[in-house]
């Protein structure tokens, strides 16, 4: 049995793939993913639910949306219907509406339908009309609708994917019900795999409000910058029909990935999208914490699946461009206990890990079950090597690298008993990989140079664990 994570959401039992119809509804985050109620395999995917107050403590509720015969309920989003625009509630009342991928088991079509709720994302009602926009493809998936306000006045966008093509297709509606298409992007950046879940919101630049961007994030699979899945963002301008990046990245597939902007580094972030219902400055965003290259061959039992941390995230100008900052939303703690020049230490079940140092250094994370990763710092480059932390499936093995720059650096390193997540660059670089340890971990400081603090917080039990490692 794999231990589950204990700063992760994961669900109770089965399998579970990309965050579906992420929302802030009446002082509740809602979760809902890709999920199969009746086993460990990618099938009968249905939307899955949990909810929670506070983005760390997760409560796991009854599956939402279900497959049948007829169909399987891919990756879609909800908005909140304030205005009742779909009519699906009373006179007074806002129905929460998702708008998922119907994947028709008899054609493979896959088209955008609807289902609502009028009890606060507990139970679903499907839209006795779907499917509500059908463009007769295999590939057209992953609605996110957003409300948009503009100078023609405000109407539902959708942007979805027409994920072999390589295409974002974006479509307007008045009533959630009818569609019409507004304009495409794409082929562009990263093509090396299909494109899917893609989100498309504003951002004002700098905190100036006067200068609001807009980002489009592209999950792919394959061709993502450490290999197999990975998700890029462009930031550009949105006029309520046609996004315009501000530099239009060529189409690549394999040089050149690293021109390109990334929301991770690593090997185990995609699927990523936003909540609706945030106001702009809280954008937080949660994704899938696997990759397509291995995930159905990873061992699992009695679950499959976790997320990434939430996290929240802004935009910077940073090397004169705008770039995404990403913060991890993390339990607190409270001084406890210090480690003073200390060498080698047992960590938590869960812990962070805070380093402040000016030139280079060489972490070794390793557990009585053989697992061990290292990670070096150095004021270029951030290195993860996982390579000895399992040997099957054979996909799985790996090293990442993660370009930086800056002569000091503050960096933050988050472990749980299946992952590691690194945090560099005031938050503009991010790798994420996922580590299944068997047994508690060790921290060993194998070399250090320029190491002017280490200091763990342990999760798990919201205590701080506080030392420092002077050169």
């Amino acid at each position: 049995m794999t231990r589950r994570p204990l700063i992760h959401f994961t669900p109770e039992r089965n399998w579970m793939n990309d965050p579906n119809g992420l929302v802030f509804h009446k002082g509740r985050y809602h979760l809902y993913f890709q999920y199969n109620p009746n086993g460990l395999g990618h099938a009968d995917m249905s939307w899955g639910h949990a909810s929670s107050a506070d983005l760390v403590t997760w409560t796991e509720h009854p599956v939402a949306i279900e497959a049948d015969d007829v169909e399987q309920i891919f990756s879609g989003s909800i908005v909140i219907d304030h205005d009742n625009s779909a009519g699906f509630a009373l006179p007074g009342q806002a129905a929460l509406v998702a708008i998922y991928t119907s994947a028709r088991r008899a054609s493979d079509i896959q088209a955008q339908a609807l289902a609502y709720s009028m009890d606060d994302g507990m139970t679903w009602t499907k839209y006795a009309a779907n499917p509500v926009l059908d463009r007769g493809s295999r590939d057209f998936r992953d609605p996110k609708v957003f409300r948009y306000s503009g100078a023609a006045g405000a109407y539902w966008v959708m942007v979805a994917v027409e994920a072999a093509d390589h295409q974002v297709v974006l479509y307007r509606s008045d009533d959630l019900r009818s569609w019409t298409f507004l304009s495409a992007y794409g082929p562009a950046g990263a093509v090396g795999g299909v494109w899917e879940c893609p989100d498309l919101f504003p951002l004002a630049l700098d905190n100036d409000p006067n200068d609001e961007r807009w980002v489009l994030v592209i999950s792919l699979n394959p061709g993502g910058i450490a290999g197999g899945s990975g998700t890029q963002y462009v930031v550009g301008q949105f006029d309520g029909v046609t996004f315009t990046p501000d530099a239009e990245p060529g189409a690549v597939r394999h040089a050149g990935l690293g021109t390109l902007n990334w929301l991770d580094y690593g090997r185990d972030c995609y699927a990523g999208v936003t909540f609706h219902g945030l106001p702009d400055g809280e954008r937080t965003l949660i994704a899938w914490m696997s990759n397509w290259d291995y995930a159905v061959a990873l061992p699992g039992e009695p679950w499959k699946g976790a997320m990434t941390t939430p996290r929240h995230l802004s935009l910077v100008t940073r090397d004169g461009r705008p770039q995404l900052r990403v913060e991890p939303i993390l339990p607190g703690g409270r001084p406890a206990a210090s480690f003073v020049d200390a060498e080698t230490m047992p960590l938590p079940a869960a812990a962070r890990i805070d380093l402040r140092l000016h030139d280079r250094v060489a972490l070794e994370f390793a557990c009585a079950g053989g697992q061990r990763v290292v990670v070096r710092c150095a004021p270029d480059e951030i290195v993860l090597d996982r390579s000895a932390s399992l040997s099957e499936p054979q996909a799985f093995p790996s090293v990442e690298r993660m370009a930086i720059c800056g002569q000091s650096q503050e960096l933050t390193l988050v472990i749980d008993s299946t992952s590691l997540e690194i945090y560099a660059a005031d938050g503009l670089r991010t790798l994420t990989d996922l580590v299944p340890w068997i047994g508690d971990v060790t921290l060993r400081v194998m070399e250090q140079r320029g190491l002017e603090a280490l200091n763990v917080t342990d999760l798990a039990v919201n205590v701080e664990l506080t030392g420092t490692l002077l050169e």
